[in-house]
């Protein structure tokens, strides 16, 4: 293949782009993983994590992908045939919903049109009606990747104990950590459920459970089978230092350099950061003449914007348009949103002349596949980010509609 100029513009809700501190990290030699100081490693970038998880509660890291940890939520806390209420957000919670039944477990999964969030309303309705107690597990997706949707998480856990209900309550939180506020004690989470290639600035390769005390209890009682995935071993390791085998050692180096920097900016600025950028996307696809696919402002993510097409045109072939012409890669619409979505990434390490870059590749690529739009996106999305900076460079902290 010839040489492109310029670098490539990954805008797919993950994986993100690596910053190249984290890329420098990542190509230390690797060190003694039963020595003295990656047991000192260990602890920093667990102590790390759960910062960023705001949780007291240890945290544990697997060489996997999100979908490992997703199973590890599961065998550690529940038994075969056990119920679970589950809600179909979009492609990812049916995914989750997938694993669930596959190893034994009986989901009531409540159906969706993959334009909301969970309706907390709906969770106190559906546990109120539960007067046995035979649902153990309340799991939903916080940030839909799919679908660009964010589920009120403390409101969902206000309506379990407005029902007064025991079910465990697991959360994924693989494409909202470390872009999207997320409070693991104070909203009550037992299990979170987190990955390395999106806010956490890194490659692919660690799965993530965050643990609360209720998830440790219902864990000792568990009769799931569980080997690789099982937490015992890997806290009574972790807490040398250790893990029970061979630990992915450089991505811990980059883990470790990826927390210092959102550190270094702030966990507040952070999700600020990311709600000026999605709002300056979502002006940019209103100016265009097209559709936010999430339909309440108030479930809005700051992590994507999922985009309709028009009625007769296909999201693929414009994304092969925008990768051909422009060396820029858009997220696809997944499962039965397949061909008329496409997804803007805006999160992860982005600035502002990044995030104006991408939205001119939509824009020309919008053009060159003949879809019908109006000009402007781009020129509505630099006046808010205009508007939103003071002098001096300081960002405005913005809500998130």
């Amino acid at each position: 293949m010839a040489y492109r100029s310029g670098r490539h513009f990954l805008q797919v809700p993950g994986p993100t782009n690596i910053p190249d501190r984290v890329l420098r990290a990542l190509s230390a030699p690797t060190m003694d993983h039963r020595g003295p100081e990656f047991a000192r490693l260990t602890g920093e970038v667990l102590g790390g994590l759960r910062r960023v998880f705001r949780c007291s509660g240890p945290v544990l890291v697997y060489p996997s992908s999100g979908t490992g940890a997703w199973e590890a939520a599961l065998v550690n806390t529940l038994s075969p045939g056990d119920r679970v209420l589950m809600f179909e957000t979009g492609h990812f919670a049916t995914l989750w919903c997938g694993v669930a039944r596959r190893l034994g477990l009986e989901v009531e999964f409540v159906p969706g049109d993959w334009r909301h969030g969970v309706d907390p309303e709906v969770v106190r309705w559906r546990l109120s009606r539960d007067r046995r107690g035979e649902i153990k597990a309340v799991a939903v997706v916080h940030n839909e990747t799919s679908t660009g949707c964010t589920s009120r998480i403390a409101e969902i856990r206000e309506a379990i104990d407005g029902a007064g209900h025991p079910a465990l309550f697991l959360v994924d939180v693989i494409s909202s950590l470390g872009s999207i506020d997320y409070r693991h004690d104070e909203w009550g989470v037992d299990v979170a459920v987190g990955c390395s290639q999106k806010g956490l600035l890194l490659p692919p390769g660690l799965g993530l459970n965050a643990l609360g005390e209720r998830a440790l209890e219902a864990s000792r009682e568990a009769r799931l089978p569980r080997s690789y995935w099982d937490w015992r071993p890997m806290l009574e390791s972790n807490a040398g230092g250790y893990f029970p085998y061979t630990p992915p050692t450089n991505l811990l180096y980059g883990l470790r350099e990826a927390l210092g920097m959102l550190f270094e900016e702030g966990l507040e600025n952070v999700f600020a950061r990311h709600r000026r950028h999605a709002e300056a996307t979502r002006r940019a696809v209103r100016a265009w003449g097209l559709e936010v696919l999430c339909l309440e402002p108030e479930e809005y993510s700051a992590s994507l914007t999922a985009v309709l097409m028009p009625e007769g045109h296909d999201a693929d072939e414009l994304r092969r348009v925008v990768l051909e012409e422009f060396n820029m890669s858009l997220g696809a619409g997944l499962g039965k949103l397949a061909g008329r979505v496409f997804r803007i990434g805006h999160l992860g390490d982005l600035g502002d002349l990044m995030l104006v870059g991408a939205l001119s590749g939509v824009e020309m690529g919008l053009s060159l596949a003949g879809v019908p739009h109006c000009r402007g996106g781009v020129a509505a999305a630099m006046e808010y980010l205009t508007g939103t900076v003071r002098a001096g460079g300081e960002r405005v902290l913005v809500s998130g509609g």
